[in-house]
């Protein structure tokens, strides 16, 4: 087993299969959306022509939705999957989130949830787009004030709550809506229905993977993640490598990757962000370049999958700098191309 050329495949970073944005979140499941500008970039340079009007029509639309929701993180989601999602891993999130706030020393009581709450769903009501900012006059108009800290926890519970979404693209700054404004309701799921989708969307995607691999992304407890795999029966099978268990899909795709390629991977890219163990690509001595200890992710080059250096997304001149091999920044011309054509579509 070739685990980094199979993760390049089914990740769709080699010979992707899929024209639109919208089909490629939906087949990923999710994909995580921390850094606002370069979440459109995960998602185009896994299409077959990568176009940033394509992704901005897709999630403009509400074909695609931003929100906090595993983990507690900003991810992307189709919303066609929007309320499954919801259920099965919202209650999970909001205990993670809760911790976060103790720790910060916020608490929030439930008078006070449920007053923002109103307030907040008064202002986006009927529009296609509201900001924080209108978020803030909002609440000034009704005599409170908070830190922006705050506020952002009490959206982040609204959205956790299928209440708030994203609202139309902004270049810089996110927006938010009603959910009941942006996303038709769908037919629910029994928990072990979405429990089993969702964890076939994950080892689809990003196998070979790990159960601790998948613990990781989907925030679920171990119990849950194990019996998603078990609900699988036959269409998925462990195989070991290097002393390790991993799980593959029985669609895995295994033919298509070409050797001498290099990747422009954003920051919380799925290629890193889907996997507890990231030493596979990422050779340990050279993690930090990639990413610290506080969940901050950087920028990454990949040749043949393996990360070796740096690059700037947002320089008008490709600017990069190599820890492995001994590339140069010419040897990476054509993907700067790919790029910079995507910036300009």
């Amino acid at each position: 087993m070739n685990p980094v050329a199979i993760r390049l495949l089914n990740q769709q970073l080699i010979a992707p299969q899929f024209s639109t944005p919208t089909e490629v979140v939906s087949y990923m499941g999710a994909m995580q959306a921390q850094e606002y500008r370069m979440m459109r970039w995960a998602v185009a340079m896994r299409t077959r022509k990568p176009s940033f009007k394509a992704f901005k029509k897709a999630f403009d639309e509400g074909l695609i939705i931003r929100l906090h929701l595993m983990r507690g993180t900003w991810q992307l989601v189709s919303a066609e999957d929007y309320w499954s999602m919801i259920d099965l891993f919202a209650p999970k999130a909001i205990a993670v989130t809760k911790g976060w706030m103790s720790s910060n020393r916020i608490t929030i009581p439930d008078e006070e949830l449920m007053r923002v709450r109103d307030i907040l769903v008064r202002t986006a009501a009927g529009k296609r787009s509201v900001t924080k900012d209108d978020f803030v006059l909002a609440l000034a108009e009704k005599g409170l004030k908070m830190g922006d800290h705050r506020l952002s926890y009490h959206i982040r519970m609204a959205e956790m709550a299928g209440i708030l979404c994203s609202g139309d693209l902004l270049p810089l700054k996110a927006t938010y809506a009603l959910t009941s404004d942006k996303i038709k309701s769908s037919a629910k799921m029994d928990r072990d229905e979405a429990l089993a989708y969702f964890t076939h969307k994950y080892f689809q995607s990003r196998q070979p993977a790990t159960l601790k691999d998948f613990v990781w992304w989907s925030g679920l407890n171990i119990s849950d993640c194990r019996k998603g795999i078990a609900l699988l029966g036959n269409g998925i099978h462990m195989e070991k490598w290097k002393g390790r268990e991993f799980y593959l899909t029985e669609e895995c795709r295994i033919r298509g990757f070409r050797k001498g390629k290099f990747l422009l991977i954003p920051p919380y890219d799925e290629y890193l962000i889907s996997y507890k163990s990231r030493d596979i690509v990422l050779p340990p001595e050279h993690r930090h370049r990639a990413h610290n200890n506080s969940g901050i992710f950087q920028p990454i080059i990949a040749y043949d999958g393996k990360i070796c250096g740096n690059w700037s997304p947002f320089k008008e001149d490709f600017q990069a700098s190599f820890f492995e091999e001994n590339f140069e920044p010419v040897d990476v011309s054509e993907a700067w191309q790919s790029y910079s054509s995507y910036r300009n579509k």
